[in-house]
């Protein structure tokens, strides 16, 4: 390995031009990932609740876990998809620490393998959104536990 920084992914022969180590450690990584999970749950849990139309418990939680994987597909997921060096960034976002790290468990995504890339973006730019606004039918509709339930279902299969 004579790279000047040698990678932890595999195959050690993977060619990462400008490869730039890790930086965080995983708790400065997962630290902020889930008091920003646990904000976004909390934040939702609690608008749900001034509905004009009283909700069940059980649709407050469903429009908190639609927040939540909807935001996380958009975000996490889109910044690997638009950001393709995150691994030769001399200054990386926090983005871009995360996918190192992910990485570290299917180097797919450090290696940009085309059909990761592809699914990811269809993953961000499709189902992020979908999810949002399965979301919001809670508590915009009478009709809304069997879209969403169709949504995760589709997920499932696909």
């Amino acid at each position: 390995m004579g790279h000047p920084h040698p990678h932890p992914y595999a195959p050690a022969e993977l060619h990462l031009p400008g490869f730039v180590p890790l930086q965080l450690s995983q708790a400065q990584i997962l630290v902020p990932y889930l008091a920003t999970s646990l904000f976004l749950l909390l934040a939702v849990w609690l608008i749900s609740g001034r509905c004009s139309r009283r909700l069940s418990d059980t649709d407050r939680w469903l429009m908190c876990w639609w927040a939540f994987t909807g935001l996380t597909h958009i975000i996490i997921e889109g910044t690997f998809v638009f950001a393709p060096n995150f691994f030769s960034n001399q200054n990386p976002s926090y983005f871009d620490e995360v996918w190192k790290e992910y990485s570290k468990g299917d180097s797919r995504y450090v290696a940009r393998d085309p059909a990761t890339v592809t699914v990811e973006g269809i993953t961000a730019v499709l189902e992020g959104p979908a999810s949002l606004l399965a979301g919001c039918l809670p508590a915009a509709s009478t009709f809304s536990t069997p879209i969403p339930d169709a949504w995760e279902q589709a997920k499932v299969q696909g």
